[in-house]
């Protein structure tokens, strides 16, 4: 515990015990001392309501850390009795009621978090002219008639986070004012209807987070002029329609999110141009059609991640689709920074964290933070056939590899035995023949595999990365062998006895001419069709459709 009385300290004014094990009640003596500026006593174990008693009427307080303890109570009045506040610190405690309205008389206050409390009610007007006001992950839910007043003190906000609060209704025009917004935060909440198109005036914005709310309507084209965006995410609403073509101007986009949506669209091929495009996820929504064309580019310069299952993707993809897939190929010399481990969205003295979900290793996972060494592919749930790209071995950064659920034909790569970073692999539910590649198993880091429900076939490859996974992970390929050290003893059903009596000769040979009469009509309708289209130069739409046929 701290000394139960400190005002002796007259000429103390910076009082630090961040990140210890201090514990017992608020420590009222303290505020007493008026030559104060600086008060820190976040992460520790302090406790009760926090009350300043009779602090000094001359203090000097500047900055009040209260932050990750087990503070409760109320917000007190007393709190606006320091005249010098402009930085307030009250995050992860346990503070309820509502923010005091004393609050207006703070002058020089430029900065709150009093976000993960118990706080509620209304979200004070006075709060507009500050620079940053950060509530979220309480339950907030409408706004002072202040913030309808729209003036130039607007223009002074850089942060605006209320994710996790429980708002309702349409987004509220007046953000459209705050011209020189760095973060918009209105995620987890339950707003509705559609996305402002006045948003386009938000030029300085870097990050654009909406997501699970109840957004309808299209993601409008705004994003001409945002050059500065790092940040978008709208997951988890019900937009529609067309994927916006603005974005192609967000030179510096670093992570874009529409999971969870109903927009309708071919996949942006537009998007390889953007340099900085580090996330991508177009999860669960109704994208169609392939994704390569002749003409289009499929470089990502620095994509690390991204997610396009549960679409309607269809189509092969060429043996090089993957050669130009630079950050997943090699991570450059000291990119993946000790000291800077995650990709966080920088935003001038705060940072913002990007967010995800994810099948990984066969369980949706949501990743609050993301690791800047982290490279996953997901394509699973779609459409696309043909053979898995060889260039898939290039990827030598690859962590999470998921292409399940589609209809790939032929054998497994070979050269996926190249990827000596690889967690997580899942094939299952394809149509792919052939052996399981032996070197599958020299992949140490390799701990989830799923082979099932294909057309593998031969033995089971012996080692410690195969016999450790499921029996789950190979069932349903009928002539895959050597599963009793995985499995178990496996039962084979005794076959039926054969018939007694052969056909003759004589019904051999009509149904022998029975089959091949079906097979010669289809045959030769599909000669034609496929001459016709190779005659009148419709190759893409016959890779498009991907009428993967085998001889």
């Amino acid at each position: 515990m701290l000394p139960h009385d400190m005002s002796g300290y007259q000429n103390l004014d910076y009082f630090d015990v961040r990140e210890n094990s201090f514990s017992g009640p608020f420590p009222t003596s303290l505020f007493k001392i008026p030559s104060l500026d600086f008060v820190l006593l976040g992460s520790n174990l302090f406790k009760g309501p926090m009350d300043f008693g009779n602090a000094s009427s001359t203090s000097r307080l500047y900055y009040l850390s209260l932050s990750y303890n087990q503070f409760n109570g109320p917000i007190p009045e007393s709190t606006c009795e320091f005249p010098h506040l402009g930085d307030l610190d009250l995050k992860y405690n346990n503070f309820i009621g509502s923010i005091p309205r004393c609050i207006s008389k703070l002058d020089r206050l430029i900065d709150i978090d009093f976000s993960n409390n118990k706080l509620e009610g209304e979200v004070p007007g006075c709060l507009r002219r500050l620079t940053s006001v950060r509530l979220s992950h309480n339950s907030f839910s409408s706004f002072g008639k202040s913030w309808e007043v729209l003036n130039d003190e607007f223009t002074l906000m850089w942060i605006l986070d209320l994710n996790s609060n429980s708002f309702r209704g349409e987004l509220p025009i007046w953000i459209c004012k705050i011209s020189l917004l760095l973060l918009l935060d209105f995620s987890n909440n339950s707003f509705n209807c559609s996305i402002p198109t006045c948003l386009k005036n938000c030029r300085h914005l870097k990050a654009l987070i909406l997501r699970n709310n109840s957004l309808s309507g299209t993601l409008p084209e705004i994003f001409v002029n945002a050059t500065l965006l790092l940040s978008l995410d709208v997951s988890g609403n019900q937009l529609e329609g067309k994927f916006p073509k603005s974005l192609v101007s967000c030179e510096s986009l670093e992570y874009l999110n529409v999971e969870g949506n109903r927009i309708k669209d071919k996949f942006p091929y537009w998007l390889t141009s953007l340099p900085r495009l580090s996330v991508l996820s177009l999860r669960s929504n109704q994208f169609y059609g392939p994704l390569y064309h002749l003409n289009e580019s499929i470089g990502f310069q620095s994509l690390r991640v991204i997610d396009i299952s549960l679409n309607d993707f269809s189509g092969t993809l060429p043996p090089f689709y993957f050669q130009n897939w630079r950050k997943m190929i090699n991570a450059s010399v000291g990119e993946d920074n000790i000291f800077e481990p995650y990709m966080d969205i920088p935003l001038d003295l705060l940072s913002y964290s990007n967010s995800m979900e994810m099948v990984q290793k066969g369980t949706n996972r949501k990743f609050e933070r993301i690791r800047r060494d982290f490279r996953a592919i997901d394509f699973s749930r779609n459409r696309f056939c043909g053979e898995i790209p060889g260039s898939i071995g290039l990827l030598k950064e690859l962590r999470l590899l998921n292409l399940s659920g589609n209809t790939f034909t032929s054998g497994i790569p070979q050269s996926l035995a190249n990827l000596t970073k690889l967690e997580g692999l899942d094939l299952s539910q394809n149509q792919l023949s052939g052996q399981i590649p032996r070197d599958l198993g020299s992949l140490s880091f390799l701990s989830t595999m799923n082979f099932s429900h294909n057309n593998l076939e031969g033995s089971v490859p012996r080692g410690t990365q195969f016999q450790s996974q499921n029996c789950s992970s190979f069932m349903d390929n009928p002539k895959l062998y050597g599963l009793e050290e995985i499995c178990g003893k496996i039962h084979v059903p005794n076959q039926a006895p054969q018939e007694s009596e052969e056909l003759s000769e004589t019904e051999e040979q009509e149904i022998n001419w029975i089959a091949a009469a079906i097979a010669y009509g289809p045959g030769l309708f599909c000669g034609l069709v496929i001459g016709h289209i190779f005659v009148t130069h419709n190759y893409e739409w016959f890779m498009e459709k991907c009428y993967c046929y085998k001889a």
